[in-house]
């Protein structure tokens, strides 16, 4: 009986067990300091166009140069926390961030040196987001994880919020060349807290299959793979939106207000939604639920395309939009870690960011391609196309999102 009550509570001595608050408020802030790098360069888009002369087209290369780094690096890092505690892997994507900023204050001078730059800010990404998330739901109880899922990815946008406002207030004040040494500076700060307060954990079981093995496993599963395909296009739209709503507001505003206030304004909606999204997904239907949150969005991705102009109702649509944008953020990846055996967690959390942020890369490009094609950054009927199509994917996803099968996770989740 002594033994029962000694060894918890010299393991709580130890730093070994964490209170699942403290543990979710150390991964949620050193999240958002990973994220420094993450709205920078759409944030100074607008300038970086002009001192590089940049077409809409090498614009949203440079801004999904981004997301190609992630891709290029996802699937071995996420994948690897099958084995290895997603410690090892956080650290690491800090490292990665905060030298792919520094990187972009040495060597970019163009364009296509800048997207080089951002492939390893990218990477950098790609080995905290998913595995801070695996982090995360390995050190809680099944209990809780559904909700302090929802926590976690909400802070994303808080990372993205704080990343427009401090890259354009320490541009308007200093440089920008200062916008990257903090950039560089705080991934590192964040790689030092995580190694001294996140106590490290062994796997309970040795994992002898390979990632593809894993990957293929978790494809076989239909509930898996709607969350998956749901995954990607609220990623095509989310990151679309993100890359190019400084250049919209710029466009809009005509230096009225500051367009990167305000984008960071706009994406602080995003916290609330995907908290509040999850909540009442968990009480409902889920699928029901994301179906509806994605052709609202889809359809108001046309509508604010239709009104740049007009900007007193530009600027009740791009947060009302943004709202329904993230309202799904939550509910598609609880709804994935709820359905996913951790044995496969890794391989399938590789996937689905690999699923996610392939369209995320893709998004940017495509609303550069469609301005081009359509006249440029001053024709009405290009920006309504180009706004349309961050949207497209998730209006069609809204018929197309399997309901019956995705329904069934709300008696998993019973069950559990």
């Amino acid at each position: 009986m002594l033994k029962l009550v000694v060894k918890p509570f010299h393991r709580c001595l130890s730093g070994q067990l964490m209170p699942p608050i403290k543990l979710l408020l150390l991964l949620c802030g050193t999240e958002i300091l990973t994220m420094a790098p993450f709205s920078a360069v759409p944030a100074l888009l607008p300038q970086l166009s002009l001192n590089w002369h940049m077409n809409a087209t090498q614009a949203g290369l440079l801004g999904g140069s981004y997301f190609l780094g992630y891709l290029a690096s996802i699937s071995h890092l996420s994948g690897a926390t099958d084995r290895l505690d997603a410690k090892k892997i956080y650290i690491a994507g800090c490292l990665l961030a905060g030298i792919g900023s520094f990187l972009f204050l040495v060597i970019a001078r163009n364009w296509y040196l800048g997207c080089l730059a951002q492939l390893l800010c990218g990477a950098g990404l790609a080995g905290t987001y998913m595995p801070g998330l695996r982090a995360l739901t390995d050190r809680l109880p099944d209990y809780l994880q559904t909700r302090y899922v929802a926590f976690y990815t909400s802070t994303f946008g808080i990372g993205a919020s704080v990343s427009y406002a401090m890259t354009g207030g320490i541009s308007h004040l200093f440089s920008l060349n200062s916008v990257f040494i903090i950039n560089a500076i705080l991934p590192l700060l964040a790689a030092i807290v995580t190694h001294i307060l996140l106590k490290p954990i062994h796997h309970k079981t040795k994992i002898t299959r390979t990632l593809l093995t894993g990957q293929v496993q978790a494809l076989k599963d239909k509930l898996i793979r709607n969350f998956i395909m749901g995954y990607a296009v609220h990623c095509w739209e989310l990151f679309a939106f993100r890359s190019w709503i400084v250049v919209i507001l710029t466009e809009a505003l005509h230096g009225r207000y500051s367009a990167t206030l305000t984008a960071a304004l706009i994406n602080l909606i995003g916290i609330p939604a995907s908290i509040l999204g999850n909540e009442f997904a968990s009480t409902r239907s889920r699928s029901h639920f994301i179906k509806r949150v994605m052709m609202l969005s889809g359809i108001l991705a046309w509508g604010c395309g239709l009104f740049v102009y007009h900007i007193e109702i530009l600027l009740i649509l791009l947060p009302l939009y943004f709202f329904f944008v993230m309202a799904d953020s939550g509910a598609l990846t609880a709804g994935l870690i709820s359905v996913t055996p951790k044995t496969v967690r890794g391989a399938t959390m590789a996937i689905y960011s690999l699923a996610g942020f392939g369209a995320g890369f893709i998004g940017p490009i495509i609303v550069g391609m469609v301005l081009d094609l359509l006249g440029g950054q001053h024709h009405l009927i290009a920006w309504f196309f180009a706004c349309g199509s961050m949207g497209l994917g998730s209006l069609i996803m809204s018929f197309k999102f399997n309901g019956h099968t995705v329904s069934e996770v709300l008696v998993k989740n019973h069950a559990d």
